[in-house]
């Protein structure tokens, strides 16, 4: 039987195994049978034992041999436990307890694997927390479920901390089950070549995975490839996997897929990769990181003919750049496609080839490094040599995220001075001073601050200075210097704190990384013996184990931010995105047209982010600012009106179109729209529309989101109606046909409408069926999509009472989460917003008038972000609040204070937990609840639905008015705010302004002798007119006004000056004037028969050059007349107060009166 083609249920079972488990049981077998208990003495290690009786053989869970369990000679952070489970095994859970009848247990503690006894790694929760909380007696058992299992031999128990009444004292268990495995090794020069047996059908869906543990950052894992020229191969670079699809055997951007994922995986401990092959996309996993890929139709099916496992080698042509990137290291449980590799090279199948020294045993090679964790660590050494006087040899490799810190510092002989090896921008210096000389200075190497592995080699000798970085790969320096650069003791790192060491003085940074390969002389200096106080004194230094953490890996910057870090923390760089915060989450640009409306923007070009902190990038969109509406407008390709002629052969014209925003900004647009429309334009002569003589349908168009679907009816009427607009009104040009073009006139005619069913929208395509026909004749305009009224800026409600509150589902926002709301209360406190969770919570609130608090815990305790503002917040007005949680930081801003921040920790707990239901307007309590308006909440960019849990919860009203008492101010130039249900507008019909917020003056400019004459039409003219498109006066020429107001602005800097005439048919007027004095002036003449009776203003130098806004207000005889925000003045006329026969107005000079 064809391996490859085997279908049997347990090979199927084996892959999900392999490839979804990551340990070597089926999920239904219980991973928790205890591994230390049976364990013989002579599998416990410790650091130290305060007596026979305390030795860590006596370290077993719940037992009372000796004297109850382990206790090192000293209680101090260097002490450590080991177990030796005899085989590599899979550990689910550990278990602690204190020594049995005594004050002497853990409360804190790190846990630690190895494979080998050597290079520990240290286990995280989240990847992050290092600590396990201990016990609280010397009795309890504490026990922690391990949030992801490991696979080790070894298990290192260190102490940090115990109860200070007592010492350490220690008996454990781990929790696990037997792992079994197919390992195989490479030395770097030999491979493994599988011909592969073709499949004879296409599988649903195609996998590789496998484990692997390295030192050597470089290196090809596997390659294959089949006779389509399609190749697949995992490579290892710089620390990082690369996962490389290819077709053909040129690489170009076209023909090539490449995805990175991972760090820092030379680490010589094991790593999980997992390739998932499907039709159109594949999924690539590493340890516990994956990324979904989309892939192309020609990669669709693999049809991989031979694979080596191993080497670069060419298989066929193809070659990757570089002399040899074989891999040095080992392979475990390769599975492709359901088959066992490594099984089929043990069994030496005829269809593998073994080229070089392959095992199958994992053989490693042993590398002791350190880490130096803070600014306390060092490390000293003597010079063993008595030699040391005629010159040394220093050489260690390090790897660090830092720029700056002290690799190596000794003191100089005779007469003193001392010398330094430290980075500095991420470069090596090598600076000495010595008394009475110039300081000398050599630097080499560059970018060693990229977590890789940098070798430094210092040699002295004759007078002859040298520092190398990375070997013949790398760079050297030299000097000659006039003295002897020697020493007989060495401190690498740092200085000592404790001011043990006189000597050494660091004026650079401490190191913080790891070392490792440190030679004196020539000689490899054994650190575990340094561990054991053999040698040298150390000072808060991880031995035996390299602790760098990539805190890029994966990327918390959103949106395409980019990463960088340090030792002990991350950067977000957000230039390049438009996001802002620490982690580049929050939107720089509003959501709509709506909110940069309330930010007292006019019309223009904005950027719109739909979705805020979501993934919809922002996009540039035209925004219509309209007294009564605020509009979106959303262009295509093709806009203007097009002219359709016969094209021979052609019985159909067609139109596609392509709009300036993508598809999930389009969907997001509308959705949160209340309302959006689409002009559908149709001018045809001898051209049918819809429908032929017989019914048959001629033209269709298709719109909505996706593809869209076909849409026979036309602008201005139902969806499904196959009808025009005109159908409708009943003013078809021929009442048998829906349609005005369906007539099939020679006259041109039009059917138009606009289009605004959103599910409809936007017009994606459009057909024309009727022509081709001789003398037809057509043209189209599909508008621009315009939408307008942001649901989610008006969506609020009232709570009226402080136990009242809304429940929503719970917020999940396990990284980062952003929540933004306007409130007004005339409270002086109350929870605006609460989520629960067993330990962990989220909460903002008005903790007094004048401050909000957030606060929340994630698990490292409480954190609390205050704003305080200089005035009251519950005065009945908007105010709006935007908080922000991430892995960095909290954030808290109030209207357009200063925000206020509080760093997290850095190697905290990062996971938000919630499980209850979140709480608005009030707590799961019923305590120190909400009670006014909230509005336009958004958790995440995505608004919570307020007003639709508003009608069905009691004590909560939907909605929430007086808008006006915070956005009246926009309102400009003697513009009226005026209230809506869900908005506000600025009237302007008083005001000599125009525009959304009165800002657009409506002016004109007057040269000398010149004007501007309106003449009142006749109101029985306007009856004959009505269905003309001239606009109709509100004014007519047989009406008798008892009261005018008028408001308007002028600038000049001549006197005197006439501004405005108004005259009748009976010689009565009304004029406004610029006297000699400066001064304005009102004539009003109301009788024919009397002269005029003239109003002076007492304001002064209005001839200034200077704009000025007057308004004149006349109800019968009473007068008022405001000048800019001088005090009213008031006047009385004393002649006829009815103004008869408005004949015209005047602006600007007057001929005649």
């Amino acid at each position: 039987m064809d391996v490859w083609s085997k279908k049997l249920p347990g090979i199927i079972t084996q892959v999900a195994l392999i490839l979804f488990s990551s340990c070597g049981v089926t999920g239904g077998e219980v991973c928790h049978s205890p591994l230390v208990s049976n364990l013989l003495p002579s599998s416990f290690r410790s650091s130290s034992q305060l007596s026979g009786s305390h030795g860590p053989g006596f370290a077993k869970l719940n037992r009372r041999e000796g004297a109850g369990g382990w206790s090192p000679l000293s209680s101090d952070r260097y002490q450590w436990l080991e177990v030796d489970l005899g085989l590599r095994t899979e550990i689910a859970a550990v278990a602690t307890q204190g020594r049995y009848g005594s004050s002497d247990w853990l409360t804190a503690y790190l846990l630690m694997f190895s494979d080998t006894g050597h290079n520990w790694k240290q286990y995280r929760q989240e990847d992050n927390i290092g600590a396990f909380p201990g016990n609280t007696n010397a009795d309890s058992v504490v026990q922690h479920k391990l949030q992801h299992r490991v696979t080790a031999r070894y298990v290192r128990l260190i102490p940090l901390d115990w109860n200070r009444n007592g010492r350490i004292g220690l008996r454990l268990e781990t929790y696990g089950c037997p792992y079994n495995s197919d390992v195989v090794s490479f030395d770097g020069h030999s491979s493994l070549l599988y011909r592969l047996s073709p499949r004879l059908r296409q599988m649903f869906r195609e996998s590789v995975s496998l484990k692997f543990k390295t030192l050597r950052n470089s290196g090809t894992l596997l390659h294959a490839e089949g006779r389509n020229e399609h190749s697949l191969t995992l490579e290892l670079e710089r620390g990082k996997l690369l996962f490389i699809l290819r077709k053909g055997q040129v690489s170009s951007p076209d023909s090539q897929h490449l995805v990175s994922l991972g760090s820092l995986l030379d680490d010589q401990h094991w790593h999980h990769v997992a390739v998932e092959h499907h039709s159109d996309h594949l999924n690539f996993t590493v340890d516990k990181n994956t990324v979904w890929l989309q892939i192309p139709a020609s990669f669709s099916h693999w049809n991989h003919d031979q694979m080596i496992v191993g080497s670069d080698r060419v298989l066929s042509s193809w070659r990757s750049v570089g002399s040899n990137r074989n891999f040095c290291g080992c392979l475990e449980n390769i599975i492709y496609n359901g088959v066992n590799l490594v099984d089929l090279a043990k069994q030496r199948d005829q269809r593998v080839t073994v080229k070089g020294n392959v095992t199958f045993s994992c053989v490693e090679p042993i590398f002791v490094a350190m880490t130096f964790t803070g600014p306390q660590s060092f490390l000293w050494l003597p010079r063993v040599t008595e030699a040391w006087t005629m010159g040394m040899t220093v050489g260690l490799q390090f790897r660090t995220w830092n720029k700056a810190g002290l690799l190596l510092t000794f003191e100089l002989p005779h007469q003193g001075g001392a010398a330094w090896l430290y980075l500095s921008k991420a470069v090596v210096y090598l600076q000495i001073h010595k008394p009475g000389r110039a300081p000398l200075e050599l630097n080499t190497g560059s970018a060693l601050n990229d977590g890789q592995w940098h070798s430094v080699l210092l040699i002295s000798r004759r007078g002859h200075l040298t520092i190398s970085v990375d070997g013949d790969e790398g760079t050297t320096a030299h000097a000659s210097p006039a003295f002897d650069v020697t020493s007989a003791q060495l401190v690498f790192g740092g200085c000592p704190t404790d001011g043990s060491s006189q000597e050494c003085m660091n004026p650079f940074k401490v190191f913080q990384g790891c070392m490792r390969l440190l030679t004196v002389d020539h000689q490899q200096v054994d650190l575990i013996k340094v561990q054991q106080r053999l040698i040298g004194n150390y000072s808060h230094l991880l031995i035996d184990m390299c602790g760098i953490i990539d805190r890029c890996s994966p990327n918390h910057c959103e949106h395409g931010g980019s990463c960088s870090q340090s030792w002990s923390t991350f950067h977000c760089n957000c230039s390049s995105t438009s996001y802002s915060g620490a982690t580049c989450h929050s939107s720089i640009y509003e959501q709509s047209c709506e909110a940069y409306k309330h930010k007292g923007k006019t019309s223009g070009y904005y950027y719109i982010d739909v979705d805020g902190s979501g993934p919809i990038g922002p996009q540039l969109i035209y925004c219509n600012m309209t007294e009564d509406k605020t509009w979106m407008v959303i262009q295509h390709n093709n806009t203007e009106l097009t002219r359709v002629r016969p094209s021979q052969g052609k019985t159909q014209h067609s139109a596609h179109f392509e709009y300036a925003s993508e598809e999930k900004q389009l969907a997001a647009i509308i959705s949160q729209s209340e309302h959006c429309e689409q002009e559908l334009t149709y001018h045809c002569r001898k051209s049918r529309l819809l429908h032929t003589p017989d019914g048959s349908l001629l033209s269709w168009w298709v719109g909505g989101l996706g593809e869209g679907q076909i849409q026979t009816y036309w602008g201005g009427a139902p969806p499904g109606s196959q009808q025009c607009a005109c159908s409708l009104q009943e003013n078809c040009v021929d009442p048998r046909h829906h349609c005005n073009c369906d007539a099939d006139h020679m006259d041109w005619a039009n059917d138009s409408g606009l289009l605004t069913h959103k599910e409809n929208l936007p017009v994606r395509a459009l057909v024309l069926g009727d022509v081709q026909r001789p003398g037809s004749e057509t043209a189209y305009r599909v508008g621009p999509l315009r939408c307008h009224g942001d649901k989610n800026v008006w969506n609020a409600a009232f709570f009226d009472k402080e136990t009242s509150y809304l429940h929503f589902p719970t917020f999940h926002a396990e990284l980062s989460a952003d929540i933004s709301f306007l409130f007004k209360t005339t409270s002086s406190s109350g929870v605006f917003l609460e989520n629960l969770g067993i330990k962990d919570f989220i909460r903002i609130e008005m903790s007094s008038s004048t401050e909000v608090l957030f606060s929340l815990d994630v698990g490292n305790g409480p954190l609390e972000v205050t704003v305080k503002a200089d005035f009251p917040l519950n005065d009945n007005r908007w105010h709006h609040i935007r908080a922000e949680r991430n892995i960095k930081e909290v954030s808290l801003r109030l209207d357009e204070l200063p925000g206020a921040s509080q760093k997290a920790p850095a190697d905290g707990h990062i996971h938000l937990q919630l499980n209850s239901q979140l709480f608005i307007g009030g707590t799961a309590s019923r305590q120190k609840g909400f009670r006014g308006c909230i509005r336009a909440l958004q958790l995440n960019g995505v608004t919570l639905d307020l007003e639709e849990r508003a009608k069905i919860t009691p004590g909560v009203q939907a909605g929430c008015p007086g808008h006006c008492s915070s956005y009246g101010s926009l309102c400009q130039n003697q513009g009226l705010c005026v209230e809506r249900p869900n908005s506000f507008s600025c009237d302007c019909g008083s005001s000599a302004y125009t525009g959304a917020f009165c800002d657009r003056e409506v002016s004109a400019s007057f040269k000398s002798g010149t004007s501007i004459s309106y003449t009142f039409k006749e109101q029985v003219v306007n009856v004959l007119n009505r269905s003309s498109s001239v606009v109709a006066s509100s004014v007519h020429s047989d009406m008798t006004l008892r009261a005018e107001n008028i408001s308007l602005s002028f600038r000049t800097s001549q006197s005197p000056a006439l501004i405005l005439y108004v005259g009748s048919y009976h010689r009565e007027y009304l004029a406004l004037l610029l006297n000699k004095h400066d001064k304005l002036e009102v004539r009003y003449r109301l009788d024919s028969s009397r002269d005029a009776e003239v109003l002076r203003s007492n304001v002064k130098r209005l001839a200034s050059g200077h704009l000025h806004t007057v308004t004149l207000c006349r109800l019968a005889d009473a007068v008022s007349m405001q000048i800019d925000q001088n005090p009213k003045e008031e006047f009385n006329l004393t002649s006829d107060v009815e103004f008869n026969g408005i004949r015209l107005m005047v602006l600007g000079r007057l001929y005649t009166l």
